[in-house]
């Protein structure tokens, strides 16, 4: 009976899987495919789309302009929230409740609103902000807000921060450098863990990127969108290498999370 219900159990994951992996196997081989028309399967295969693709100035540019967004954003959220985390649970411990809820605005607020109320406040700014990649890495940054914070306040909660600290400043250490030396070892899992969820999800904003930029820096997801007229080979192989890449991501990052638990 055990052995009927995990073969049950199995069949069911399989299938969903298999359903899952249906249209990115699909997108694959119309990647490779030189003619697909009303055959079952594809008349040839190519490479030809592929070349095309990572040949194209305007691919790796717009590919080199969302890494440097993503990875300014970033950079600006670690400066920022972490040391942020650490005062809030060691010094103000009841302000997390506070946070828990500031955290939401981001997800309250729709993107399409914030693009809105931010052409309309720097639109006439002294500051030219608007079409550059400037705005965009302050509204990334608000993104990857929440990402970051949760995961690395359950960091902090796990590894008991005050007792660390408290261990710390007996044996003479500054709370500085504790923190530097105790409590950033500790939580790197956590670290590492939101810095590519947070990625991921970066990397394929749209809507504040073609609101607030459009053509005039364009961005991966904008590049994208104005190719969408081109040939669909051409754009299923775009869209296939987005994916390897955030794959690849998505390993490194569970690679690097086990190699830290080891």
């Amino acid at each position: 009976m055990h052995n009927r219900s995990q073969r049950f159990h199995k069949t069911v994951v399989y299938s969903i899987v298999a359903l899952l992996l249906m249209p990115i196997l699909a997108t694959l081989a119309y990647s490779f495919s030189s003619r697909w028309g009303a055959t079952i399967l594809p008349e040839g295969f190519t490479l030809n789309w592929y070349l095309t693709l990572l040949t194209d100035p305007r691919f790796l540019a717009a590919f080199g302009r969302s890494l440097f967004i993503c990875f300014s954003a970033l950079l600006l959220a670690t400066l920022l929230v972490l040391p942020m985390i650490f005062v809030v649970f060691y010094y103000f411990p009841k302000l997390d409740k506070l946070m828990n809820i500031l955290i939401l605005l981001p997800f309250a607020v729709p993107p399409v609103v914030s693009s809105v109320g931010l052409l309309q406040i720097y639109a006439d700014s002294s500051v030219p902000l608007v079409g550059t990649p400037w705005i965009l890495i302050g509204t990334y940054f608000t993104i990857a807000l929440p990402f970051m914070y949760r995961a690395i306040a359950n960091s902090f909660i796990a590894i008991n921060l005050r007792d660390l600290i408290d261990a710390a400043h007996l044996l003479g250490a500054s709370t500085s450098k504790a923190f530097l030396l105790i409590i950033l070892p500790n939580i790197k899992k956590g670290l590492m863990a939101s810095l590519f969820v947070s990625f991921s999800f970066l990397l394929g904003e749209f809507v504040f990127a073609n609101i607030l930029v459009g053509t005039r820096y364009e961005t991966l997801q904008i590049y994208l969108y104005n190719m969408r007229q081109t040939s669909g080979h051409f754009t299923s192989a775009l869209v296939m290498t987005y994916f390897v890449f955030i794959f690849v991501c998505t390993w490194l990052a569970s690679y690097l999370s086990a190699g830290s638990k080891q």
